[in-house]
Order: structure tokens, then sequence, then C-alpha cells
């Protein structure tokens, strides 16, 4: 066999998913509800942003929607929010091999970061998924774009990558160039009639986005617009189907 023929062939379900605190559009905090939404996308790995945490009084909804699902879990907090943890999370049915959070923080913009969760499919297989939340003025994501970017090509990670979660991007600018140009970008306008995923219950911008490296292809992608999608967050789920070959 040739050295560079791809000798494994492996599919993965990922999907990210702002959950705006399991705040819906009808202003009523279910975490449940965002468990039931997640369990329909029937995804392998979620990005989750907007996520609060533990506190002293308080498991938190990253532990709720972990147990609700049978999935485990990993917390990349941020800040503090009324006491509690809050940032993301990544669930996900594999092991998890190591996670590594980063500090995307800009000035005195509001705290952002990702996280890099390693999803081991067996002893010699890995990849690893960035989840990101980008800030929302201009000139904080194009300096996290670009920190994202060379995150991603550390020489010191190997195999495909996935970068997924909100990127704040109301219209292309700075920070899609700049990704886009480093990364392959999942082009929706490939797989859906419509991509916009914000705000939940009437959509009219596209802030989440995939972005990838690697032996990596894209099969399949969903926006979930289910009438239980549509009213649990202020995002609607995007979820794809990949295809990696190591």
């Amino acid at each position: 066999m040739p050295q560079d023929e791809p000798r494994h062939v492996r599919t993965v379900r990922i999907a990210t998913y702002n959950v705006h605190r399991c705040r819906g559009m009808d202003a009523r905090t279910l975490p449940q509800r965002v468990a039931a939404v997640i369990a329909g996308l029937d995804a392998d790995v979620v990005a989750l942003q907007e996520v609060v945490g533990a506190s002293q009084r308080r498991a938190g909804q990253a532990a709720e929607l972990g147990a609700a699902l049978g999935m485990g879990w990993v917390m990349a907090p941020t800040r503090h929010l009324r006491g509690a943890l809050f940032g993301n999370v990544v669930l996900t049915r594999f092991p998890v091999r190591q996670h590594v959070q980063y500090d995307l923080s800009w000035k005195t913009c509001e705290p952002r970061g990702a996280q890099r969760v390693d999803v081991a499919f067996d002893d010699a297989h890995v990849l690893h998924v960035y989840n990101v939340h980008l800030g929302t003025s201009l000139g904080e994501r194009r300096v996290q774009a670009a920190k994202v970017a060379d995150l991603v090509h550390d020489n010191r990670t190997h195999g495909a990558s996935v970068v997924l979660g909100d990127f704040n991007e109301w219209a292309r600018g700075l920070a899609t160039d700049i990704l886009s140009s480093r990364l392959e970008s999942l082009d929706l306008t490939k797989h859906l009639p419509k991509k916009r995923s914000y705000p939940g219950f009437f959509p009219l911008l596209h802030l989440d986005h995939i972005y990838y490296k690697g032996r990596v292809e894209v099969m399949n992608v969903e926006l979930v617009r289910t009438r239980q999608a549509l009213m649990a967050s202020d995002h609607l789920p995007l979820v794809a189907d990949l295809r990696l070959t190591y």
C-alpha cells in the first residue's frame, strides 16, 4: 500500500449550537427543552456556546445536558454569570483524549475563549474540535480569527481539525476572510436553501460557521428548523456529517 494512501475512514456527525443560557424565545429557561433539541440532532460531537456552568448552589446546565443526553462533556468557562461559570461546552459520545482552553479576550471587551477537545475514535485516530465564540466588535474578531487560525495550524497537533461555533460575523468581514484564507470553509450555499441561523424564531443572520483542516469531506449539512428548535434558543443548531480519512 502506498504510504500516502488513506488507511482508515471514519464518519462523524458534528453540530454547533449557541444555547443562549437555555433561555428560549418565549423567555423561559428550560435546559430539558434544549436537551430535547440536541437529542434530535443525533450528533456525535456538539459544540455549545453560552452555557451556564456550576455554581455553589447548582451543578449547572452543562452537567444537566450531559446527564439528560448520556454524553460526556467538558467546559471552558470565560467568565462568571451571577455566581456561576459561563462559557463554551463540548458534548461528545467519544472519549476525550485532551482538553485545552485558550483565552481570546481583547482589550476591555467581554472575555472570550476557545476550547480544543481532542475526541478519540480509537487508540490511533483523533479529531481536534475547536469550539469558539468570537466577540461582537470588528477589531476583536480580526485578532481572534487570526489567533484561532494559528492554533489550528500549530505543528504540535496532527490529523483532522474542525473549527465551529458562533463567530458573531453579521456579514462577511475580516474574520471570515482570515479564516477562509487559512482553513477550508463549509459553504452552506452548496448544501442549504437557507443559511441564516439567528435569531432563532425568525432567522435573519448567518452567525454560526464551520471550518476544517485535513482530510475532511463534507457529506451533508442541516440547519435544524423544527418547532422546538425555533423556540428553544435565539440560535438554530447547525449540523454536518463529515467523512475523515487517515
